[in-house]
């Protein structure tokens, strides 16, 4: 058996693997990592880079530049948004670069504009700074998080994609484990703007290596060539050739949508999750309890990644965000009690990772081969657009009505309409097709 990824091997249709038969199958998905695990570790050594700095280390800059300059949290929180407005917008084009430019000048580039972009925040001390430094770590974010693993490990994998993206984006877990408190640990000794300049540059000096040489495994695939798919899946003949089209789409805005609703939600309630916590935990429980939801993202996502390209996705989808309003509904009826808090926090972590996972494994599913960038890069920066503005959202209605309960009732109704919108996808004549 060859080892080359199936996705290059125009020969393997379904047709062919259905006659071959399990064995032949489970040969084929192995084969795919045996020459893609470099790919693999590649992609998971930069989301730890790219969530520590883009994503977890966020709170740390918030906090860090207010006390270092004196600015207001209003200002400090609009370059965030920015950041996440500008980032969306830049990854319309970053699904067209995929497919002209070499995977590991992409990526390196990107992750050392990141680098730059994150330098600049840390030392900004000026308005104009700040936002200049942030639309440059928008650029990086663009070009190095979710859309940019999967669609790399695209090039690899097809049969056992699914795996492979949870177990890379696995590293976006790990960096609230370990960047943001080494972040918050080193700023109290040396400042931000030498904790992250130093920390930034050490990273990049194991990161770049590692991507120069697992990403030359073997040259990538385009993705215009054909992949074999999962047997028994019904991806649409056609898809959007561009973002017109896929705007135009029903298929794609019921993938889209509710994933936009479901991220708002998501991230409105971790971005207040400490300011919730502390009055009922204090600041050492909550501590740990944010180290248990991290934790529990991490478990979510592997358990799930072993069997996430055997399972209906968009109802295990469905479970995933129906899981987290479980816990949301737990903390609005017992919002004092630590031991409703520690449970909830965990219950609401193990689908955090997944709902970032699972985009990419329904598109796969359900669009052709090559519409995967473009849809998985659009149906991201959707949801980045809606959840760049929901953090200030839950804070407003917070601040109307004096507690947490209606901002996590409003997630929740977000959630719920999410789940059902994953369970009513569009009818198969009108997938691919223009509205």
């Amino acid at each position: 058996m060859s080892a080359l990824p199936i996705a290059a091997n125009a020969d393997h249709t379904d047709a062919d693997l259905n006659r071959a038969g399990p064995a032949h199958v489970t040969a084929v998905a192995t084969s795919e990592f045996r020459a893609g695990w470099p790919a693999v570790l590649a992609c998971f050594a930069m989301a730890i880079f790219v969530w520590g700095f883009g994503f977890y280390g966020q709170p740390v800059y918030l906090a860090e530049l207010q006390r270092a300059n004196g600015w207001s949290t209003a200002l400090v929180s609009a370059s965030i948004t920015f950041y996440y407005v500008f980032g969306a917008a830049c990854l319309l084009w970053v699904s067209v670069l995929f497919s002209r430019v070499d995977l590991r000048i992409l990526l390196c580039g990107g992750v050392c504009v990141m680098a730059l972009g994150a330098i600049g925040v840390a030392n900004a001390r000026h308005p104009v700074t700040l936002f200049a430094s942030s639309a440059v770590l928008g650029v990086g974010w663009a070009a190095t998080s979710s859309t940019a693993i999967s669609t790399t490990l695209a090039r690899w994998f097809d049969r056992k994609r699914g795996l492979a993206i949870s177990l890379a984006l696995n590293g976006a877990s790990l960096a609230g484990v370990f960047v943001a408190p080494l972040l918050v640990r080193l700023s109290a000794v040396y400042g931000l703007a030498a904790s992250v300049t130093g920390l930034s540059l050490a990273m990049l000096a194991l990161l770049l290596p590692l991507l120069v040489f697992g990403l030359a495994s073997r040259a990538p695939v385009p993705d215009a060539e054909p992949h074999a798919v999962v047997s028994g899946s019904d991806r649409a003949p056609d898809g959007p050739a561009n973002w017109r089209d896929a705007m135009r789409s029903l298929h794609f805005w019921s993938i889209a949508a509710p994933f936009a609703l479901g991220f708002g939600a998501q991230v409105g309630f971790l971005m207040h999750q400490v300011a919730l916590l502390l009055p009922a935990l204090g600041s050492e429980q909550t501590a740990v309890a944010l180290m248990a939801g991290s934790f529990a993202a991490f478990a979510g996502r592997v358990a799930l990644g072993f069997v996430i390209d055997r399972v209906n996705q968009r109802l295990t989808t469905a479970l995933s965000i129906g899981s987290q309003a479980l816990a949301l509904v737990a903390i609005i009826i017992w919002p004092r009690s630590p031991q409703v808090l520690f449970p909830a926090v965990i219950l609401f972590g193990l689908s955090v990772g997944n709902l970032i996972t699972l985009p990419a494994t329904i598109i796969q599913h359900e669009f052709p081969a090559r519409a995967f960038s473009l849809i998985m890069g659009m149906t991201v920066a959707t949801g980045q657009f809606f959840y760049a503005f929901f953090p200030a959202v839950v804070g407003v209605v917070h601040d109307l009505t004096g507690g947490y309960g209606a901002p996590l009732a409003l997630c929740v109704a977000l959630q719920i309409i999410a789940a059902v919108l994953l369970l009513r996808p569009p009818r198969r004549d009108n997938v691919g097709s223009p509205m």
